[in-house]
């Protein structure tokens, strides 16, 4: 067997792993795909050069240079999400698309956790995702990013606390199927009372709507202005179709539940996530047609 295919079926046993840690990085899952195929690039360059040096492990050296493009492509994506169109979310997937090694292990998989991610220095994010994600160790982590233990233990510390993520915690929080499903049929039957009755307070709202479609152009705080933004969607699909404005299904998103609304000939993905107390917290919309590509949507 020739080196060079030998680099070539260490890659491909390695593609889900690689690309379930270049998403959690970047959020888009096209991103994901482009920063894996140039790794794989990357691997056949390696076992071709003409020094002699052997890579001793292929899944080591393949992990250390995926997560090295994915903190690169994470700084060049900063500015061009400072250019984008009101609030920025994650690109959401179906859970049926993912590789299975993505989602036999949720953490760090959610839409809620990518975007609150977004926070995190991009090897503070990196560190975080190799610990939570996969089980990487301190040191190893360290090899990766050229710091050390201590500097490792102490960005994962920083960013757990930041995205308030339980340490000790194994799994991902669930959601609350019921609270879902109860705000389904209070959207569907425009009864924006319960709407509001079911957000904490100060809940917030992100709506993306990149620019494509009409949306929030800013985050929408407090129970009582999201319920003004509902009030104003249904509004408006009652006039475009006065007999069913909105339809509803759940559909499984990044391995979680989650809305699908179909109004005024268009489909947007609402996910909730939810305190102690039941009420619903943080609400995000994504709404940007090029980001629900990889959602089987369906006929309304």
């Amino acid at each position: 067997m020739s080196l060079a295919v030998s680099a070539t079926a260490a890659w491909q046993s390695e593609r889900n792993r690689l690309l379930g840690i270049a998403y959690r990085m970047l959020g888009d899952f096209g991103h994901a795909e482009d920063v894996v195929s140039e790794v794989a690039i990357d691997a056949v360059r390696q076992e071709r050069k003409a020094d002699g040096h052997r890579v001793e492990s292929w899944p080591a050296w393949l992990t250390t240079v995926c997560v090295r493009r994915s903190v690169d492509r994470v700084r060049q994506l900063a500015a061009v999400r400072e250019d984008y169109t009101g609030p920025w979310l994650p690109e959401p997937v179906d859970t049926s698309r993912l590789p299975e090694e993505t989602v036999a292990n949720r953490e760090l998989l959610s839409l809620t956790l990518l975007h609150l991610a977004e926070q995190l220095a991009p090897e503070a994010r990196a560190a975080l995702v190799l610990h939570r994600a996969f089980g990487m160790s301190a040191p190893e982590i360290a090899d990766i990013l050229e710091k050390t233990p201590a500097a490792v233990r102490q960005m994962i510390s920083r960013a757990e606390r930041r995205l308030d993520i339980d340490p000790d915690a194994p799994a991902p929080r669930t959601k609350d199927g019921a609270a879902l499903e109860k705000l389904v049929r209070a959207i569907e039957q425009g009864d924006i009372d319960t709407v509001v009755a079911m957000l904490d307070r100060d809940a917030v709202l992100w709506a993306d709507g990149g620019g494509k479609v009409k949306s929030a152009m800013n985050p929408v705080f407090g129970a009582e202005r999201i319920g003004r933004f509902f009030a104003g969607i249904l509004g408006k699909a009652a006039t475009f179709d006065p007999v069913q404005p909105v339809r509803t299904r759940i559909i499984e998103v990044n391995g979680e539940a989650a809305v699908l609304l179909w109004h005024q000939g268009r489909s947007d993905v609402l996910l909730i996530d939810g305190g102690l107390d039941g009420r619903v917290r943080e609400l995000r919309q994504v709404a940007n047609p090029e980001k629900l590509t990889r959602l089987s949507l369906g006929e309304p």
